[in-house]
């Protein structure tokens, strides 16, 4: 039995501890804000917090996560006032949105490290994080102003 905090809420789950821990927040709680797109951990879009640090959900096996605390987009904030999440919709960095969350929960990873990142560690913490769209400069503002940086 694994046991785990997801979003705050004690879960436990009783399946194979090999099945990433994406397949257990979607299919499992229907927490579809984390997002199925590469599956080997490259392109970002599946990113949640695991104890506080970005990780890639669709690598990582329910076993690492026994008695630990997850945190996906839908915990982030309870009515979607994460300054990361205002700042985004301030910024109009979505364009089709399908990585947003997972750009969302790297840039709230490396603000809680980081409360005032230069250009430079912006783009350092958020290079693994792949937008099809392209609207990394808009990424970059937004996570500015999020940490009160001028942009």
């Amino acid at each position: 039995m694994i046991r785990l905090k997801v979003n705050g809420a004690s879960r436990q789950f009783d399946g194979d501890p090999d099945m990433p821990l994406l397949w257990y927040l979607r299919d499992l709680l229907d927490l579809t804000g984390t997002k199925f797109s590469c599956g080997m951990g490259l392109c970002g879009a599946c990113t949640v917090h695991v104890e506080g640090k970005a990780a890639r959900a669709c690598v990582t096996p329910m076993k690492s996560v026994s008695g630990k605390s997850v945190v996906t987009i839908e915990g982030l904030s309870k009515d979607g006032t994460h300054p990361l999440q205002l700042a985004w919709k301030q910024c109009a960095v979505a364009q089709c949105g399908y990585c947003q969350p997972g750009q969302i929960m790297q840039a709230a990873a490396l603000l809680r490290e980081k409360p005032k990142p230069t250009d430079a560690e912006i783009d350092s913490a958020m290079q693994g994080n792949i937008c099809r769209c392209g609207t990394y400069q808009r990424i970059r503002q937004a996570i500015k102003m999020a940490a009160g940086v001028k942009a």
